[in-house]
C-alpha cells in the first residue's frame, strides 16, 4: 500500500511539474498572438491610379506633371487620413477616388471622355473584401461622382450592377441630385475626340471595322481612377471609375464596372483595381485572376500582378496596369504601358508618387 501512495505522489509531482511549464507555454504563444494583434491593428495602407498608356516624359509639360503629382497626393492624403482615423477601407477608397472624378485631369467624372456622340457615359464599381459584396453602375450621364452611386446600389439594393436610365432612376430614388450633362464638358477631352473623328474620315479603315480598328483606340482606352485599401481592421476594399474609351459607341462598357476585371476585394488575398484596356481586361478577368493567383498557387502579390499585367494581358493583345494592396500591406502598382498614374502611402506616411516607367 505504502509504494502505492509513493508512486500516485511521484506522478502528482510529475504533472504539476509539467502543468506550469504548459501554462507558460500557452501564456507566450498567447502573449506573441496580442502583439501580433497590436501590429496588425496599426497596419494599413492605400493605392491609387489615375489611368495607364502612353505617357511620356518628353510629352508631358512641367506643369502639368506638377499638376498630376498635386492632385494624386491630394486623393491619396484623403483616403490615408480616414485610414489614420480608424475609418473603413471602403470610405477611404470611395473619398480618394471622389478627388480624381472631381478633376478635369483624369478620365471619371468631370474630365470623362466623350462617345462617338459627343456624349459622357460612366462607369464605376466598388467592393468589399470583407464580405464579398459589391455594387456598379454603368452608362450613367447625369451622376456627378458615380463611385458613389455604385456604392449605393451595393448596400441599398439587392442588386450588383445597374445601367443607363434604370441607374439614374435608382439614384433620384435614393436621394443623389443629377447634374446637367454639360458639367461633363472639358475642352481637351472634346478635341481629342475631334482628332480621333478627322481620321475616321481622312484614314482607310480595311474591313469596314469603323472605330474600333486600330489606330483609331489604340491611345483613347486610357484614364480610368481607382484605389484599393487596407484598413486598421484588416479588411479590403477597391473601387475604380472611369469615363470609358474615347470616340465609344454603342453603349460600350469596358472593365471599370466588371467585378472581377476591373474591381476585386477579397480579405483573404488582396483589393485590385484596373486600368487598361477594357475588352482584355474582360476576357482575362485580370483583378480576380490576381486574386487567384495568390489563393490557388500561393504567389505573392507582386509575382501574381507581374504574371497577370506582364504575360497574360500582353498574350491577349491587350495592355494597362493595376494597383493592389494584400492583407498584409504589401503593394502593386504594375503596368505595361510607358506610363501609369500611381501613388502610395503606408502606415508610416510614407509617400510614393510615380508616372513614368522606373
Amino acid at each position: 500500500m505504502t509504494k502505492i501512495l509513493t508512486l500516485f505522489a511521484l506522478i502528482s509531482l510529475v504533472l504539476g511539474c509539467e502543468n506550469p511549464q504548459k501554462t507558460s507555454e500557452k501564456t507566450s504563444k498567447s502573449d506573441q498572438s496580442e502583439i501580433k494583434n497590436a501590429e496588425n491593428a496599426e497596419n494599413f495602407g492605400i493605392v491609387i491610379h489615375g489611368g495607364a498608356g502612353t505617357i511620356l516624359k518628353e510629352n508631358m509639360s512641367d506643369s502639368l506633371e506638377a499638376a498630376y503629382k498635386a492632385k494624386l497626393e491630394e486623393a491619396i492624403r484623403v483616403g490615408h487620413e480616414i485610414l489614420k482615423n480608424g475609418g473603413t477601407a471602403m470610405e477611404a477608397v470611395t473619398k480618394t477616388i471622389n478627388v480624381m472624378e472631381d478633376s478635369p485631369l483624369f478620365n471619371a467624372g468631370k474630365g470623362a471622355v466623350f462617345t462617338h456622340e459627343g456624349t459622357n457615359e460612366l462607369d464605376a464599381s466598388v467592393m468589399d473584401g470583407a464580405t464579398l459584396n459589391a455594387g456598379a453602375v454603368a452608362g450613367v450621364t447625369r451622376i456627378k461622382n458615380p463611385i458613389d452611386l455604385a456604392l449605393s446600389v451595393m448596400n441599398d439594393s439587392p442588386h450588383v450592377m445597374l445601367s443607363g436610365k434604370g441607374a439614374e432612376t435608382f439614384a433620384i430614388e435614393k436621394g443623389f441630385q443629377l447634374v446637367d450633362p454639360s458639367y461633363f464638358f472639358t475642352e481637351s477631352r472634346f478635341q481629342s475626340l475631334q482628332r480621333i473623328l478627322e481620321k475616321e474620315k481622312t484614314e482607310a479603315v480595311k474591313d469596314n471595322k469603323s472605330a474600333f480598328a486600330d489606330p483609331f483606340i489604340k491611345d483613347s482606352k486610357f484614364g480610368t481612377v481607382g484605389c484599393a485599401a487596407l484598413d486598421k481592421n484588416g479588411n479590403l476594399a477597391a473601387g475604380t471609375s472611369t469615363g470609358g474609351m474615347t470616340n465609344k459607341r454603342w453603349n460600350r462598357i469596358g472593365d471599370a464596372p466588371i467585378i472581377g476585371a476591373g474591381t476585386y476585394a477579397n480579405n483573404a488575398t488582396c483589393a485590385v483595381s484596373s486600368t487598361g484596356w477594357g475588352e482584355f481586361f474582360i476576357r482575362a478577368m485580370v483583378a480576380h485572376d490576381i486574386s487567384a493567383l495568390m489563393e490557388y498557387k500561393g504567389l505573392s502579390l507582386q509575382e501574381a500582378a507581374k504574371e497577370v499585367i506582364q504575360k497574360k494581358v500582353p498574350a491577349l493583345g491587350g495592355d494597362g496596369g493595376i494597383v493592389s494592396i494584400d492583407k498584409d500591406g504589401n503593394v502593386a502598382m504594375e503596368f505595361n504601358t510607358a506610363g501609369m498614374y500611381r501613388a502610395h502611402m503606408n502606415s508610416d506616411g510614407e509617400l510614393i508618387i510615380g508616372i513614368y516607367k522606373d
